[in-house]
């Protein structure tokens, strides 16, 4: 697995052993951060959450593109390893900070994250639950921009934001979401 665009470019990630995580393919990625640039412009000075991060990858991803800071969230013992290891390559800790724990776990944010990433275990559910309790605790804004990537045959059930655009890529499928505009309320 590779950095796809940005400061560290075709470096290489580490990834968990095991098959407990499931890294997004290259492909997945590079269809994400290509809908978010289109949509965003840039990443320059962007805060982003990775959450059920596994390698830290999507996290990566943002930071390599100009992202100020990235907040990693993983419950995995490995994969907690291999982010810090993957941080640590691209000695990247001063805009990184791992949250070891269940993305259910999470307090109250202090600030509305800019981008908040989701890769949660395909056909969990997990994602939609955890998007409806990050709106309520403030992780998520009016501005935030929020990717979500589930299983092919899955559908994005969320009840506190709005699908902006769906595309199916393998097997996943990556939705963006925004909060709700005034007339969708």
């Amino acid at each position: 697995m590779r950095i796809i665009a940005g400061e560290w470019k075709r470096r290489m990630l580490r990834t968990p052993a095991g098959d407990t995580t499931r890294p997004s393919a290259d492909r997945t990625r590079e269809t994400l951060f290509s809908m978010l640039v289109s949509r965003l412009g840039n990443f320059e000075g962007l805060s982003v959450a990775d959450l059920f991060a596994g390698s830290g990858a999507l996290g990566l991803e943002a930071l390599s593109r100009g992202a100020a800071n990235c907040t990693f969230v993983e419950q995995d013992a490995p994969a907690i390893r291999t982010i810090r290891q993957n941080i640590a390559a691209l000695r990247a800790q001063d805009r990184c900070e791992v949250v070891a724990g269940s993305v259910m776990g999470l307090g109250a944010a202090k600030i509305a994250r800019d981008i908040v990433l989701l890769d949660p275990p395909y056909g969990s559910g997990a994602g939609a639950v955890a998007l409806d309790r990050l709106v309520r605790l403030g992780w998520i804004g009016e501005s935030t921009w929020v990717a979500l990537e589930i299983g092919a045959k899955e559908d994005a059930n969320i009840r506190a934001l709005e699908i902006d655009s769906e595309r199916k890529v393998g097997a996943a499928k990556l939705v963006l979401l925004r909060w709700p505009t005034a007339s969708a309320q």
